[in-house]
């Protein structure tokens, strides 16, 4: 078995991920969208119109439309071409879901006048606001030296260097280049160059594939992974490495990013948020508000001590968080190191059966409604079993670039309870890594219908 230094978490790592999208951007393209939508519509429709009806459907519309069409996901890279492209097929669907509306609750016939000036006045308007704030952030990019990434370039040849000056000259990119560094100078290791990334706060790294071997790439691959970099390989040959990979094109240079991950996307997250925050309180409410004292009452009387159980866990970009539960064991010191076995003697009678229906997670809807986890994402470990599978597990650390989740599609996919063996927790992480990059809201309803029937159903695993 390969052992691996624990990767180090430092600060600088937390305040890349922190930093590395403007947040800021797609709320507010968001806003300005819909204020427009809704200010058109007021101007418009006057006479016996339902606008609150017409803002709450019109508004639903506009966020999944543009979910579905990336309308919002504008790259620096993006084009102008790409941009406009995407602004005529949210017109045409926004169009569409306007004549529907309409068509439903109104007599079209009296209303289509009013209809075409009022969509020819909202896709200008926004149109007008895209392109705007489109030029204006690279303007912002090139001039000011604003929303910047700094970028290392690993390898010397004609690609590298043709993707140097591509930087250079296209400021409004907003990559800073901060060295091309030749990796067959007798200087030249990955450990001094790791070090460096740390040191100097570099956001994505650039890699020319041929420029090193496989053993080389594998562990630039893990660095990257373990320290929550983005790296990003020039390519040589077709096939570069197993794992999913996306194709940028910078200028003439074609660039591979080794994971694309859904959740980076701002209007993903909103939705995955929105969805959490109301499935969370309708357990709480709906469940938690009567279940909660019954539960309590039976554990008190069982044994003594409290009656959640409280442990700190690694979440997002590896913070740590209290979790909560229902306690199921007798109070121990053990608690916090040692995972339960099956026939586990500190688990009271109690414990088993909230253990067996997993009513002892139901607390960590607590922890989703305060923004430490999802409904649905990897499992969270408790902290000193974190520390040894970042040792132990290659890929385990990326399992942090989302939200832990109270269930996830390594638990409904039968990697639920102890980690008997090493690929039990390799099972996990596949699982979780699959996940991660192919989330979508819909996976997770499904993931958890798959997590409600297991309750009934019954789990080997659930001890």
């Amino acid at each position: 078995m390969t052992t691996k230094t624990l990767p180090n978490i430092s600060a600088d790592s937390i305040a890349y991920r922190n930093g590395r999208f403007s947040g800021f951007i797609t709320p507010i393209s968001y806003i300005l969208d819909l204020g427009i939508i809704i200010l058109a519509a007021s101007y418009f429709f006057v006479e016996s119109f339902d606008l609150l009806t017409y803002s709450i459907f019109i508004g639903i519309c506009w966020v999944i439309i543009s979910m579905q069409l990336d309308f919002y996901k504008i790259r620096r890279n993006t084009k102008f071409t790409t941009l406009l492209m995407r602004l005529a097929r949210q017109s045409v669907f926004f169009a569409f879901v306007v004549f529907a509306f309409f068509g439903y609750y109104y007599e079209l016939s009296r209303e289509s006048t009013y209809i075409f000036n009022y969509l020819a006045t909202t896709i200008g308007g926004i149109s007008l606001v895209k392109i705007g704030l489109f030029f204006i952030l690279k303007n912002y990019r090139s001039t000011l030296g604003g929303n910047f990434r700094n970028v290392a370039i690993l390898g010397v040849n004609e690609e590298t260097e043709q993707l140097y000056q591509f930087f250079e000259t296209h400021t409004d990119y907003g990559y800073r280049s901060k060295k091309v560094i030749d990796v067959h100078t007798a200087s030249f290791t990955l450990a001094d160059f790791q070090k460096w990334v740390i040191d100097n706060k570099i956001d994505e790294i650039f890699c020319s594939v041929k420029e090193l071997d496989n053993d080389q790439l594998v562990e630039l691959t893990d660095f990257a992974d373990n320290n929550l970099r983005t790296l990003k390989f020039i390519p040589d040959t077709e096939a570069v490495l197993s794992q999913q990979v996306h194709c940028d094109y910078y200028g003439l240079t074609p660039v591979l990013s080794l994971r694309e991950i859904p959740l980076d996307d701002l209007a993903n997250k909103i939705t995955k948020r929105a969805f959490d925050i109301v499935f969370s309180l309708f357990v709480i409410i709906g469940v938690m508000s009567w279940l909660t004292p019954l539960v309590a009452i039976i554990i008190k009387l069982e044994s003594k001590g409290p009656v959640f159980f409280k442990q700190a866990r690694n979440g997002l970009d590896y913070k740590e968080f209290t979790c909560f539960k229902f306690r199921s064991m007798v109070p121990n010191k053990t608690a916090h190191l040692h995972q339960v076995k099956r026939g586990d003697h500190r688990i009271t009678k109690i414990g088993k059966f909230l253990r067996k229906t997993s009513i002892d997670e139901l607390p960590q809807f607590f922890n989703v409604l305060l923004g430490d986890m999802s409904v649905v994402g990897p499992r969270p470990h408790m902290v000193s079993h974190t520390h040894m599978y970042a040792e132990r597990i290659d890929k385990f650390m990326v399992r942090h670039f989302v939200k832990p989740g109270i269930t996830g599609l390594a638990q409904v996919s039968g990697y639920r309870g102890e980690v008997e063996t090493e690929e039990d927790i390799k099972g996990r992480v596949r699982n979780d890594i699959y996940y991660i990059e192919n989330w979508n809201i819909a996976q997770d309803i499904v993931i958890i219908f798959k997590t409600i029937a297991n309750v009934f159903q019954g789990e080997e695993k659930a001890y």
